[in-house]
Parts: C-alpha cells; structure tokens; sequence
C-alpha cells in the first residue's frame, strides 16, 4: 500500500520537506553499514512546533498519568499512545519518506508499534545501558524493528543524544550478552546530534541508549515505532485507541496501525497486558 498519494481527502498538506520519496544510494548504505539514517531538516519549524505544543499541552493535562502505562525510565518523561491524541500524529507516522526508510529495513509487510515522547530531564546522571529494542535479534525472514526519532529540540552533546555503535545491527548478538557492562562507554560507541526538525532512522537491532542531559533544560523526541507484521506491537493500536479514533482513521492508516489484522489481534492480544502495553 502506497502512502506517498493523498487517496481520500485526509490530509491537506506535505508537511516535510523532502519531495523525493525514494532513498538515495547513499542513504541505503547508511542504513545498511551503519544501522542509521540521519536526515537533517526533515520536519518543518512549524511541524516541529506544532507537535511540541500539542506534547507540552498533554504533558500539562495528564500530570502524574502522563506516559504511566508505559515503561518508565529515570530521569525522563513520557507520554504514550499518542495517534489517540490529535490529527497531528497521524501525519507524523505517514510522511512518504519515513515509510520508504521503514520499508527499507523491514520490507513491505510492517505496522506501528508503538507512537511515543520521550522528554529528558535536565541536570541528570543516569546513562541508559546499550540494547537493542524490545531485546531482539534478527531472524530467517530479516529484521523485525525500525524506531525513528523526531528532534522536537536540538540534540547536542551536554543535553543527552543517542549514542549508538555503527554496525552492531550485524553483530548477531545483544549488547548486554556481548559486553562486561552495557552502560559503560563502549569504544567505538558515537552521539547523534541534530538540530530540532532533523528524523533518525534507526535499524533497530543496532545496539543504542540514552544519555544523561547535563544541560539545564529538558531535550524532547518523538519516537515512532515500526515492526514486522508477523511481531507483536509494542501498544496494541486496537485496544488503545478510542473507538471515535477509530472510526475516522483513513484506509491507509487503519492499515498501517493493523486495526483489521487477525494476525496482529492474535499477537498483540498475547504479549501486551490489559492496557494494551507489551509487558
């Protein structure tokens, strides 16, 4: 299914930039030999400000509830389900150039896992170990995970930037089975830094984490999920979302969040808890 047409009237604009859908040569060898895709000026400032202060207004109207379904970390905010909070996040998770990167790494049969805002706190410590999400390795059929991270703020390197270590999507292990510490500096380990606007395309095997944010300010992401069809999500889209959510989502949508799936039901109904939320 093609995302890179409007079909039905839902969407009134192209909020990014990039006006060729296709990955370049260069930008496939990047995902493949690194495991990570940087594009720079991918969100528009005024995108990039919208989803801010619709993030900002939840964060303030659900207080301690605020991303407590999912899992927590320390000295970091979150907020969860968020294609159930506004128009805006639908059009986050169909931009045509994103999807064509997802279908890179996953192939043609994927779905969202999960749609997410991660909000470092300032003046922290804590370094999140090295892994790979939701502990997988790649099997026979390929690779089952793909996160992109939106910088809703910049990214530098005093306020907590990914770090990562290219190539270990190929390493055929899990950092935390290979090394003596997963937190610990990893020697070849580099930080992705970006001004705000910029989208990283993580293969999502490859081994990453957080990093404390020594500034005096929080660093706001948007992370949106991708996984194989045939893996569960990591929040269960059909149990989560609203039933008026529901009913307005377009074709292209309902499809990609597996709303009509047997399979995902099947899945998704198994490894998530009553919330809706992978254990």
């Amino acid at each position: 299914m093609s995302f890179g047409r409007k079909r039905d009237g839902s969407y009134n604009e192209i909020i990014m930039a990039a006006e060729n859908y296709e990955l370049t040569t260069d930008e496939i060898k990047q995902l493949d030999e690194i495991g990570l895709l940087v594009l720079e000026n991918f969100a528009s400032p005024e995108f990039v400000a919208e989803l801010r202060a619709r993030i900002e207004q939840l964060f303030a109207e659900l207080g301690d509830r605020a991303g407590s379904e999912f899992k927590q970390e320390p000295d970091t905010d979150r907020l969860a389900n968020l294609v159930n909070y506004g128009e805006v996040f639908e059009r986050a998770i169909v931009q045509p150039k994103l999807l064509a990167a997802v279908e890179h790494v996953l192939g043609s049969e994927f779905k969202l896992g999960s749609l997410n805002a991660r909000s470092a706190r300032p003046n922290t410590t804590w370094t999140q170990p090295l892994h790979c999400d939701t502990g997988a390795l790649p099997d026979d059929a390929g690779n089952k995970v793909c996160n992109i991270v939106w910088m809703l703020d910049d990214f530098t390197l005093e306020n907590g930037p990914t770090r990562y270590v290219p190539g270990t999507h190929k390493a055929g292990k899990l950092p935390q089975d290979a090394l003596a510490d997963a937190s610990a500096p990893h020697p070849e380990e580099q930080f992705l830094t970006g001004k705000a606007g910029t989208l990283a395309v993580f293969n999502a095997h490859l081994w990453h984490g957080g990093t404390a944010n020594r500034s005096d300010k929080p660093r706001l992401a948007l992370h949106s999920f991708y996984c194989r069809r045939d893996q569960p999500q990591q929040q269960y889209q059909k149990r989560l979302l609203s039933e008026q959510v529901q009913q307005r989502l377009s074709e292209e949508l309902r499809w990609l969040l597996a709303l009509d799936d047997p399979l995902n039901d099947t899945l998704s109904s198994q490894f998530s808890g009553r919330s809706g939320f992978m254990k």
